[in-house]
């Protein structure tokens, strides 16, 4: 991509370099490169040098030797003999300055012969040395491979095993194999290499430049000019074609033509796309893509320089109108392989030595990484990626428009190789075979496919897609006879029609998805400077909202996509331009088609829908290049002769000579394009004033907020290519160390303001809410940061995920150490118990906090295959236990096992980040996660149960059989026995989620069949997680109110622990009031009165409730069995207006409501015989009535007055029926009996507002647990 090239420049290059062998400083052997010296002379690697660059220096580009060095030759100098291929191979590279921008290099490698005697006879030494070396290895009776063949020469095509044969016994001719060169015999030939920098990438331009000025050299005949000619040429008086032009200008040999996008489309570029898609095919680089866009580690690896360009670019360049904003090395010297430990997100590319031994490549970090064989069709993912959303139909729709170009959507690694042979192929050359009869029926059936095996899977892609060749032949005829004019060569233009086919269908992709995503961008509300000082905890895009348009298969991508760098960028871009004439150019395209999507599918603004709308632009697109290509709009200056004495310019044949530097190094005073760049600055600068003043900053500020806007979060953007001293390295570490800090510090911010919502409000977002898509991917997220910080700095690395792998050295030293003092409780667990103080604390024995014990229930799980997945689960589980910054601590308290583990330089070495980084976690521990429990839903989990009798009348001669049944949101127990004696329980079952309720009760058998329950525990043994079900009511016959068994609707216990480690905890999520509620009813007067305020108080409190639960994102809504049943719920407090004003009976007989609505039930049913109907209307209502009254009564279970109320408070407010029967029972004779005047009951108007605040529950869907109405068939 073109992004932020140095605009000053208007020639089509900047520099001309020559690098090759300095035969003054010799042989000297690149020990940084990496190669061993185990290889033969001629397979190790040599320091190239930049032997000369014209001109000197250009002022808007300062010439980088290093970099250009290394990345000319990345592996330096490669000597070959007449017996090996000497094919010239081309490469492009980029070089990304500090402040982001690029420049890109062409670069020509070719051998030419050694001539200086010094080199040769050096070389002859070596191999002596060597041969004498490998005649002590040889005389071992192992049989290696013969080091020969480590060749990092490219195979040669016809022959691509080179030969892989061990080698026989030791003995001389074993010798003479080693010996391949012999300076009597041998004509020695070293690699050399012309380059061109430039502003902009015109790959197939430069590579014709430079292959015909190569040419020149080699070819027996002299070229026309002098080689200076053309160099000064191309640097001088050759410009960039303007925005939308197309330029022609003159090679030695041919005419080359290069052309640019109007600012109107997609930006510029020229690297072959169907090269990417057949190497990779469409599958793997739809995944690769997904990859890049979710900003995961991503390495390339392949033999060829050119392919990883060509694939690291076209990833790059789908991703419009997003840009990768992390390091970007497409080619990795091999001296800069330290940056593969980088601890932050990277696209690189990695040579490889075409040994194919992917095995022994050490990578520093796999939990995060992409990993792409390039040369072997072949890509290794980070686990749970998720799904690129409609993927099936955008593989589909690519598919179509790489069938339409013969490029087979499979991919077809053979193919790439051969391109020339099939490369101008496309499917209306096979149509027009077919009409000639030289083709079977099938068009597919060409020579291209036929041996391919996936010619099946093609020709069905085919059939299903309906891609018809007949309709794709018009089309091509169409434009066949404009191709008669055109005047590049026919494959450059299929290449860009290509090219821009599978470009629209990508960007297409995009405009659909977020044709809406202004809407969702939230304006800063305060000035541009405390914005930008803020950045970093501003939210700049509504997320939520946003994600709860889009179709819910989409949302495990997008979620994740919209936590990257590159979509805060883009939307920080968006939120810094106010009109087009200051938009990024990538912006304003986007936006204007994104303009273009709401005018045709002219719907309401947030309407989404998952139907896949195939891209619709495609002609206009193509007839765009098309239109520059048949007529040509600049022709820049034929190369002339240059003002040199005679005897200049006459070169040795066959080789590149050094140029004449004085006439190269300044251009001709008169240049038009000089002089046009200087207005061009004033415009620029004219332009960034009106900017300044939309932003009241002066342009320096501006111009560095942008800078930082840019770099936020991405402390380190490049790695610097100079020679590294072990000062630039420690520093390159040391920005590391800082960037994983800052983004620890804002991922954790992140995460608790969107957990916590109210600090969020504060900061101007309005009510945040999180949706548990959104909170899985933060955590995900924070997963990855944690593994890309274990794996910073790794002495060696062990299994795929750094962060386990700790953990298990740990679990190993732990167990040695514990197994030998004998009788310590079990081994491995650590002997810092902490005493969980609670309320319960008394009750339930507190769990151990260890950090072992915690990866035990870890391994215990057998779902969980890999270690990435184990380091995330514990991760999961430590944060739900908050106890993730004190595991972690504990687990850093090692210093020896850390010393051992990590280099000096590694994040988790730095003792003031480290620590730190642990605090920033220890602010997790102020909210409630349940990140383990709500993922991990078929696991098996212990529970412990334990029920405690009242004190006061102990159950100590209770002779019942107990009996519980626990429910959670997942799943309930089903009755399980407890023993009378201890009353406690552990079972084991399918994780039951968050727990809601328990049923409990007794068989009645024995003497004493009586028993005064306080409260339930139950605690998770796994999680830790204890819940608290408060009872405080007998079960028994003949005692309260006859219950046998009731159901108790518990809430989670949150521990305070004094211990100072841990940060104040956020009282649980329903709070618990100090009010007792209706606990032991022994007399009916120790109840206290409330008047009829308080009671209209806590009926709109606990309807408001209700309403607010159905008002939260489903995935985020708590308990609705609290809301009804818990404390202070919608029970509670319709049991509240009927007990007030209730007539109290004789001293102790306790007069229950039930009995006064069964009473109300024998009226109606005795009024409905008597056919004294008021209307149609009481009628049902009554009917209703008594038909759930009949249904509690007659059900099989044992439960008492209050629990058959509680039910037909639920039951009623499911149905809807609740504010009916409140009207029924006001107007009911009976409650004239047995309520005084003043109840509420007979209070006209207080009765008709609390029908009115009933009604409001009427539109909502209420579904009740199971444990509520078990055995109730309505």
């Amino acid at each position: 991509m073109t992004t932020g090239f140095s605009s000053n420049s208007c020639r089509f290059a900047d520099y001309f370099v020559i690098c090759g062998l300095d035969t003054e400083s010799g042989l000297e052997p690149d020990e940084l490169s990496g190669e061993n010296f185990e290889q033969s002379p001629l397979r190790r690697t040599f320091k190239s040098k930049v032997l000369a660059h014209y001109p000197e220096n250009v002022e808007w580009s300062p010439f980088d030797q290093d970099a250009v060095g290394m990345l000319c030759m990345p592996k330096g100098l490669a000597f070959r003999t007449q017996a090996d291929t000497r094919e010239p191979q081309f490469h492009s590279f980029i070089i990304t300055r500090e402040d982001g921008s690029r420049t890109y290099g062409f670069a020509l490698t070719f051998y030419e012969e050694v001539t200086s005697k010094q080199i040769c006879s050096a070389m002859q030494t070596l191999y002596h040395m060597h041969n004498a070396e490998q005649y002590d290895i040889l005389h071992t009776p192992t049989t290696p491979r013969c080091p020969e063949d480590q060749r990092h020469l490219h195979p040669h095509p016809l022959n691509p095993h080179p030969q892989h044969t061990l080698l026989p016994t030791p003995s001389i001719s074993r010798l003479q194999r080693f010996n391949s060169y012999d300076i009597s015999r041998d004509t020695l030939y070293v690699s050399k290499c012309i380059c061109l920098i430039a502003p902009m990438a015109f790959p197939q331009a430069c590579r014709k430049v430079l292959q015909q000025l190569h040419q020149a050299v080699s070819s027996p005949q002299p070229p026309p000019l002098p080689l200076e000619s053309y160099v000064y040429n191309i640097l001088y008086e050759v410009p960039l074609p303007p925005a939308g032009r197309s330029l022609k200008f003159s090679g030695v040999y041919g005419p080359v033509v290069c052309q640019r996008p109007s600012t109107a489309e997609l930006p510029l570029f020229d690297f072959p796309i169907s090269q990417v898609f057949e190497l990779l095919g469409v599958e793997n680089v739809l995944q690769l893509f997904t990859c890049a866009l979710l900003e995961i580690q991503i390495l390339l690896y392949s033999q060829h320089y050119q392919r990883l360009m060509t694939v690291a670019e076209s990833i790059t360049a789908l991703m419009f109108p997003f840009q990768w904003q992390h390091v970007y090395v497409p080619i990795l010297p091999a001296s800069l392989l330290h940056f593969l430990d980088a601890p932050v997100p990277y696209l690189m590319g990695l040579h490889s030595n075409g040994e194919g031994d992917r095995t022994k490549l050490e990578l520093p970090q796999e939990a995060n990484l992409c990993f792409v064989d390039i040369d072997n069709h072949f890509i290794e993912l980070p686990e749970d990626l998720p799904l690129f959303p409609n993927k099936l139909e955008f593989i589909q729709e690519i598919s179509e428009v790489l069938l339409a170009f013969g490029v087979s959507p499979e991919g077809n690694p053979l193919h790439s190789q051969g391109q020339a042979k099939h490369r101008s192929f496309r499917s209306t050359d096979m149509v027009t075979d077919r009409r000639n009869g030289n083709l079977a029926s099938s068009p597919l059936n060409s020579y291209l496919l036929r041996e391919n095996e996936t010619i099946a899977r093609l020709q069905a892609l085919v059939k299903r897609t309906g891609v018809s060749l007949e309709k794709l032949d018009v089309r091509e005829d169409a434009s066949s006879n404009k191709d008669l004019k055109v005047q590049c060569d026919e494959e450059e233009l299929k290449m860009h029609q290509l090219n821009i086919q599978v470009r629209e269908v990508f960007a297409n992709r995009f405009t659909q998805m977020f044709a809406d995503y202004e809407v969702f961008v939230i304006q800063p509300s305060q000035d541009k400077e405390s914005w930008f000082s803020n950045r970093d905890q501003m939210q700049n895009f509504d997320k939520a909202s946003f994600l709860s348009d889009q179709p819910e298969p989409y949302l495990p991508f997008l979620s994740r996509f919209l936590e990257t760098q590159m979509f805060a960028s883009f939307i920080d871009s968006k939120i810094l331009c106010h009109d087009d004439e200051d938009k990024e150019h990538t912006l304003r395209v986007f936006d204007s088609r994104v303009d273009k999507i709401r005018m045709l599918n002219v719907r309401t603004p947030t309407l989404r829908t998952s139907m896949y709308q195939t891209c619709t632009n495609i002609d206009e697109a193509e007839k765009a290049i098309e239109m520059r290509v048949v007529k040509i709009d600049h022709t820049a200056l034929h190369p002339h002769l240059l003002d040199m004495k005679i005897g200049q310019g006459r070169y040795e044949h066959g080789f590149f000579p050094r140029l004449q530097s004085d006439v190269l190094s300044t251009g001709p005073v008169s240049n038009k394009w000089a002089k046009r760049s200087a207005p061009a600055q004033w415009r620029r600068k004219d332009r960034q004033k009106q900017h300044a003043e939309h932003l009241y900053l002066d342009n320096d500020q501006r111009e560095k907020y942008i800078q930082e806007a840019r770099n936020l979060g991405t402390t380190i953007r490049q790695p610097k290519l100079s020679n590294l001293s072990p000062s630039v390295i420690a520093q390159t570490n040391w920005k590391f160390v800082e960037g994983l800090l800052k983004e620890c510090r804002n991922k954790t911010k992140r995460m608790l303001v969107e957990k916590m919502g109210r600090e969020a409000v504060e900061l101007g977002h309005g009510e945040v809410s999180i949706t548990g898509v959104e909170e899985n991917t933060l955590i995900a997220s924070l997963c990855d940061l944690l593994e890309r910080i274990w794996s910073h700095g790794l002495q060696v690395k062990q299994g795929k995920s750094a962060l386990w792998s700790h953990l298990l050295h740990y679990q190993e030293s732990k167990e040695k150490t514990d197994a030998a003092p004998a009788g310590l409780g079990p081994p491995g667990l650590i002997h810092d118990i902490e005493r969980r103080k609670s309320d319960a604390g008394a009750a339930l024995a507190p769990l151990k906090v260890s950090l072992i014990r915690d990866m035990r229930h870890i391994q215990n799980i057998g779902e969980i295959k890999t270690d990435v997945g184990k380091a995330r689960a514990w991760v999961r589980l430590s944060m739900e236990k908050k106890l993730l910054s004190r595991h972690l601590k504990k687990l850093l308290s090692d210093h020896e096992l850390t010393k051992k583990l990590y280099k000096r330089y590694a994040f988790l070495r730095c003792d003031d980040e480290k620590e730190q980084f642990l605090y920033h976690l220890l602010s997790f521990n102020a909210v409630d996660y349940f990140c383990f429990t709500n993922v991990f839903t078929t696991i098996m989990i212990p529970y412990h149960v334990l029920v405690i009798p009242s004190k006061k009348l102990g159950g100590s001669m209770f002779t019942a059989n107990p009996w519980v049944c626990v429910s959670g949101e997942l799943a309930e127990t089903g009755v399980l026995q407890v023993p009378k004696h201890t009353q406690e329980i552990t079972f084991e079952c399918q994780n039951l989620g968050k727990l809601t309720t328990v049923q409990m009760g007794h068989d009645n058998s024995g003497l004493y069949a009586k028993w005064l329950v306080e409260y339930v525990m139950v605690r998770n043994e796994i999680t830790g997680h204890a819940y608290k079900f408060p009872c405080g009511r007998w079960l028994g016959k003949g005692v309260d109110d006859g219950s046998l068994e009731r159901v108790l609707v518990g809430e989670l216990v949150t521990p305070n622990s004094e211990n100072e480690d841990r940060m104040c905890r956020t009282p649980p999520m329903q709070q618990s009031p100090g009010m007792m509620r209706r606990f032991v009813t022994i007399s009916p007067n120790s109840k206290p009165k409330l008047n009829t305020s308080q009671i209209q108080e806590g009926v709109g409190e606990a309807i408001n409730g209700i309403v607010k639960h159905f008002h939260k994102p489903e995935k985020e809504r708590g308990s609705l069995t609290l809301l009804l049943c818990g404390e202070y719920g919608l029970v509670w407090a319709l049991e509240q207006v009927f007990q007030h004003g209730f007539k109290s009976p004789r001293l102790f007989k306790n007069v229950f409501i039930w009995d006064f609505l069964e009473k109300s039930q024998v009226y109606f049913e005795s009024a409905e015989q008597r056919e004294v109907t008021p209307d149609e209307n009481w009628q049902t209502r009554v009917r209703h009535f008594c038909r759930f009254m009949r249904a509690i009564n007659s059900t099989s279970r044992n439960i008492g007055k209050d629990g058959k109320f509680q039910m037909l408070v639920c039951l009623g407010a499911r149905d809807h029926l609740l504010h009916h029967w409140i009207a029924l029972l006001a107007d009911c004779p009976i409650t004239v009996q047995m309520y005084e005047d003043t109840a509420l009951i007979k209070d006209r108007s207080l009765v008709n507002s609390l029908i009115r605040v009933l009604q409001t529950l009427q539109e909502f869907n209420i579904t009740l647990e199971a444990s509520l109405v078990k055995g109730i068939g309505i």
